[in-house]
């Protein structure tokens, strides 16, 4: 039976199968909860592998009459559920809030940020051009079609419920693709309400379907197994990934993978520190440092080090921790108590191995999943910490002498997502920039996602790209086409 639930905005909780609300095969449903409190929010249906069918045989059903669909028809009902999510935006955001723990400020700034891609998509629907050109012997012409590649498989993470899903639902909509979006089961409800805003907006029946679910290995297995889907695109860990490239070599399903990073802030003796710790909040402490892109190690020059460490220490102390939904928020919790663990387990073996504590390093006495923000220093450039993604508000600082010091430094990752670095030598910084073994760079800023730029990263940080122009030809195949006239 369809359960609708009360929270800051209508969310059916059943799955979201060929245009219709329905219950999972078995019945089976989970509860969603909230990292504030460690309690129940909502209980959402948990598809099955026959559900996971259900949702491939619906897109593909719809998926010639949606690739038909002329490319001004497509922008204009992504820009309505861009005006949608816009006019939403606060309960949204409050959604947000409750079911990731995210505090509200950030939650807003999701709903901007994910808004943007149906906003982005809808102008580049009608830009995915071809060309035409003479083949060099003169003897034909080569045509080249952009085509929609088929049913898209999405599978997103639960740090960014709204962002994750609208960044490859906008450009997958954009070419004239059908999806399943498999949501984390931390955080489907967020996807459940986006869902139901892009089918207000005109998005026909089967073209997105939603597929909650705990059961996500045999469910997605069962879709990368199934000859109707021709794509992936997963966001999440390396050690998924893996696991996912695997199962899609089965069938040679195309694949994009958006994967785990380690980024490396850089902070040179020349650059402005006041300017370089407030980058250093945006880079580690955006979503509590619940982010692919947080800042995970920073490389700070000897000279400067005690000063950028002590202004970096004093911002974080005076944070304010709790509830995500309250207002006055400024740390939420983390997603749940595995979370914390792991976060814990890095800064204890840390000062196990070392490190001295500047701020923070414990577990609030309350109910949910929190941690405090903390800062380490004394950190060893052999260090575990400085190996493995956080994933919490945790800055573990290590001092370098020299450029080549710094960029061995943070090359020496199997990762590769994106890196920071702040100097007021801009020579210094391209140099710097170029060298560092990273998909993206910000240099002397602390945030670089921008839904017209392209998202990736290079080694073990992903294959593909997300956003910019090069977000929707990730879900295209090239057509050559030899003719004569």
């Amino acid at each position: 039976m369809t359960q609708t639930v009360q929270l800051p905005i209508a969310v059916d909780t059943d799955l979201y199968v060929g245009g219709k609300h329905v219950s999972a095969s078995d019945a089976g449903r989970f509860d969603v909860l909230d990292p504030s409190t460690g309690q129940p929010l909502a209980s959402v249906a948990d598809g099955t592998v026959e559900d996971a069918l259900a949702a491939v045989a619906a897109a593909h059903e719809a998926g010639p009459r949606w690739a038909a669909v002329p490319p001004r028809e497509r922008a204009e009902i992504l820009r309505a559920a861009f005006d949608a999510m816009n006019a939403k935006a606060e309960a949204l955001a409050e959604l947000i809030s409750l079911e990731n723990g995210k505090a509200l400020r950030d939650a807003r700034g999701e709903v901007a940020y994910a808004a943007e891609f149906f906003r982005w998509y809808s102008e580049e629907a009608v830009r995915n051009l071809g060309s035409v050109t003479t083949s060099p012997s003169g003897s034909n012409q080569i045509v080249v079609l952009r085509q929609p590649v088929g049913v898209c498989v999405l599978v997103t993470p639960w740090n960014f419920p709204a962002a994750m899903a609208t960044r490859k639902i906008g450009p997958a909509l954009a070419a004239g693709c059908t999806v399943v979006l498999k949501p984390a089961s931390d955080t489907p409800l967020t996807a459940l309400a986006i869902a139901q805003i892009l089918a207000d907006a005109g998005v026909p029946p089967g073209v997105v379907n939603v597929l909650p679910a705990r059961r996500s290995g045999s469910v997605v297995s069962a879709m990368l197994h199934d000859d109707r889907v021709r794509k992936i695109s997963f966001t999440g860990s390396t050690e998924v990934g893996r696991v996912l490239l695997r199962e899609a070599s089965d069938k040679i399903v195309n694949a994009s993978m958006e994967l785990g990073g380690n980024a490396p802030f850089i902070v040179f003796a020349d650059a402005d520190l006041d300017a370089a710790v407030d980058g250093a909040m945006i880079a580690k402490m955006r979503n509590a440092g619940e982010a692919c892109t947080a800042a995970n190690r920073f490389y700070v020059e000897s000279s400067v080090a005690q000063e950028f460490s002590k202004q970096f220490a004093e911002r974080m102390a005076v944070l304010t921790v709790g509830p995500g939904i309250d207002p006055e928020t400024e740390v939420g919790p983390l997603v749940n108590t595995e979370t914390v663990d792991k976060v814990d387990r890095l800064v204890q073996g840390a000062t196990a191995a070392g490190a001295s504590i500047v701020v923070g390093g414990n577990r609030p006495e309350r109910a949910g999943f929190f941690y405090e923000p903390t800062v380490l220093v004394n950190v060893a450039p052999d260090s575990p910490i400085l190996g493995d993604e956080i994933f919490g508000p945790v800055a573990p600082i290590v001092t370098f002498e020299s450029e080549d010091e710094a960029v061995e430094r943070a090359n020496d990752t199997p990762y590769g997502l994106v890196s920071y670095v702040y100097t007021g030598d801009l020579a210094r910084g391209l140099r710097v920039g170029a060298r560092l073994e990273s998909g993206m760079v910000g240099l002397n800023r602390g945030l670089v996602s921008d839904p017209a730029a392209p998202f990736g990263g290079v080694k073990q940080s992903g294959i593909g790209r997300e956003g910019g122009h090069e977000g929707m030809l990730d879900y295209t195949e090239s057509k050559y086409i030899a003719l004569q006239w």
